[in-house]
């Protein structure tokens, strides 16, 4: 199971008891943050898309949205989801649990601008009821992300 590969992953690192397991779902961004008992926003939520042959995974903010324009601008592709069927085998975690710690070798992690305004946030930890409290630098060093990138919309004070 994908969580206890996240375990071994944060108890390398001697940060296990950072880990939260629920006794609720913590599926989505709704749930998890009820879970919680926190805004949205602050559920780094993982998505993956497609990358040719493989996937690259882009963590970001629980209120954030892709944008098109910003994702082809930065990856040189459209921004395609990838399908269901496909995710537990291509990123080594199942939909519900994807988190950008303990992923399948070769899969990119990245970085959304729009985590940068919390301290503290909160990305799944390999299943569908868990999460881990991680500053921003334990996020970037901890999930090896390659860079920051701006990606998303409708979090900006502008854009509301």
């Amino acid at each position: 199971m994908a969580i206890e590969k996240v375990k071994a992953y944060f108890a390398e690192k001697g940060m296990a008891e950072r880990i939260l397991e629920f006794d609720v779902s913590s599926a989505t961004v709704e749930l998890a943050a009820k879970a919680l008992g926190c805004e949205p926003a602050h559920i780094a939520k993982t998505l993956g898309f497609v990358d040719g042959e493989g996937c690259l995974l882009v963590v970001a903010a629980g209120d954030a949205k892709v944008d098109n324009r910003r994702f082809r601008d930065e990856f040189g592709m459209k921004a395609k989801m990838l399908p269901f069927d496909q995710v537990e085998a291509l990123i080594g975690h199942a939909v519900g649990g994807v988190c950008p710690f303990a992923v399948n070798p070769g899969v990119p992690v990245y970085l959304d601008e729009s985590l940068k305004r919390f301290e503290i946030v909160y990305p799944a930890a390999g299943s569908s009821n868990s999460t881990v409290r991680l500053t921003l630098s334990e996020l970037e060093q901890f999930s090896g992300a390659v860079k920051w990138v701006n990606v998303c919309k409708g979090w900006r004070e502008e854009e509301l």
